[in-house]
């Protein structure tokens, strides 16, 4: 069996359906982890998100913060701006089916015999992997509450910035959700700065990689991500970024993580460029 992990989609379903091709993937041998963000801003989310769905147990899909924000927009709590395109999810005879399963997918996936943590942005620096799961699990059980909904109306927002274990409520599961599948940049301290979105370099005095913060509590996590398509497909330490920016043009990207120096790429056309988003 190999398990290959795949970055953000974001809608491009031509590109997965040719890179599965490259990987030569058989669903009845192999296994698939996605980074989340199926949807949004390409040109067929739904398909994307059907696809995924039809896999079944050969695949495995974290929650992005698109994902959340289409939940969140279906649920009638976030208006649709127009440059979200999820339109044809909305109006899908198997809507609810698809927002279901969405819905039920975790925020962070972890596998012993692999050794390696699945998740959408990172892992915050002042979490092991016993407290990621925690505040992960926390988040997935409100999504999976009859009134879910609920969620959104305190889900969106930038605070608290840091971490303390004594956060409660809704400002508790805001925080894990932003670590998990918002966070690029933090302080020293490890407070989070969610503004700047560049590659490493061009960001404001001060702020650092999430996974370059001294004193990380659990470097050794060999964490796959996406979300931060400027980094394109690279590896820092013990973290591979997977987002090597297939809706910029740039190429869809699977890392084989029984053997992580294997890498297959398909190159991708771009739906959009800097500026249109």
């Amino acid at each position: 069996m190999t398990t290959w992990a795949i970055g953000d989609l974001h809608g491009c379903h031509t590109e997965l359906m040719r890179l599965l091709e490259r990987i030569a993937f058989d669903p009845a041998r192999d296994r698939l982890w996605f980074v989340g963000d199926l949807v949004n801003r390409g040109p067929d989310s739904l398909a994307c998100l059907r696809e995924v769905r039809a896999l079944g147990a050969s695949a495995v899909c974290v929650l992005g913060n698109h994902d959340l924000h289409l939940l969140a927009t279906a649920s009638g709590v976030r208006r649709k701006p127009r440059k979200d395109s999820f339109d044809e999810i909305l109006a899908a005879p198997d809507r609810g089916e698809l927002l279901d399963w969405l819905r039920r997918r975790p925020l962070l996936h972890h596998d012993d015999a692999l050794a390696f943590t699945l998740v959408h942005a990172g892992v915050h620096p002042a979490w092991d992997l016993d407290t990621a799961r925690e505040l992960a699990g926390e988040v997935e059980r409100e999504l999976r509450r009859e009134d879910y909904e609920r969620m959104f109306a305190y889900m969106y927002g930038d605070e608290p910035a840091q971490w303390s274990p004594a956060l409660e409520g809704a400002e508790r599961l805001r925080f894990a959700i932003n670590a998990l599948t918002r966070m690029r940049y933090c302080r020293p301290d490890g407070a989070l700065d969610l503004g700047p979105t560049d590659a490493p370099g061009t960001q404001p005095a001060g702020l650092i990689p999430w996974f370059e913060v001294p004193d990380r509590v659990a470097p050794e996590l060999r964490i796959v991500f996406g979300h931060w398509s400027t980094l394109g497909f690279a590896q820092y330490g013990n973290a591979w970024c997977l987002d090597s920016g297939c809706l910029w043009g740039g190429c869809l990207s699977a890392l084989c993580l029984e053997a992580p120096d294997r890498v297959k790429r398909v190159e991708c056309p771009g739906h959009l460029r800097p500026g249109n988003d």
